[in-house]
């Protein structure tokens, strides 16, 4: 784990954590993700720092060799964030119809209109959700920070791969711990 700090302007994106993706068969019990992903969403509210929350309603269009998911018209409630996230006014909502929350949304132009210079993602899944948009971020010039307990995946080798190999990449990897002693440093 190699989180440095916190940049003044963070803001928390939060991945795909819609009742229509968090009943999928992940790796372990999503409940700790939950948990910990409600810890960090209620200290960077407490801050007032900006609080993302992506959901899915699609993918992007083209041929894949492995069957598509979601092609046919979302169930009612497909896209609802679960209780637990505790969807605020203040909070800006994404929706996307790609993996990663920058390429087919303004969340780029909205970020960086809050003077944003780096973001911490947490959700689901790992390998996909959670990895394109940190892919994204960084190549829009986002510090980006990774709190690796707070994901989770339905396939265990993506999770694995992403943590140990993309992530070091693309920014700082840390424990929602880590995140929370950052952010606390502040009201010293």
């Amino acid at each position: 784990m190699a989180l440095t700090t916190l940049d003044p302007k963070t803001a928390l994106i939060v991945v795909d954590l819609q009742k229509g993706i968090i009943g999928a068969p992940f790796i372990g019990s999503i409940t700790p993700v939950i948990d910990r992903s409600v810890a960090l969403l209620r200290e960077f509210r407490k801050r007032n720092l900006p609080v993302v929350l992506v959901n899915a309603a699609g993918g992007a269009p083209g041929r894949t060799e492995q069957p598509r998911r979601h092609t046919e018209p979302l169930p009612a409630g497909f896209t609802e964030f679960i209780p637990e996230v505790d969807q605020r006014p203040t909070d800006i909502v994404v929706t996307k119809r790609s993996w990663g929350a920058f390429a087919t949304t303004d969340l780029d132009s909205r970020l960086k209109s809050l003077d944003v210079t780096q973001v911490v993602i947490i959700g689901v899944a790992t390998g996909t959700g959670v990895e394109a948009t940190a892919r994204q971020a960084y190549e829009a010039g986002f510090n980006v920070a990774l709190a690796v307990d707070a994901m989770m995946d339905t396939r265990p080798e993506a999770h694995e791969y992403s943590i140990r190999n993309i992530f070091p990449r693309l920014g700082e990897t840390a424990t929602t711990e880590d995140i929370i002693n950052e952010l606390a440093k502040r009201d010293l």
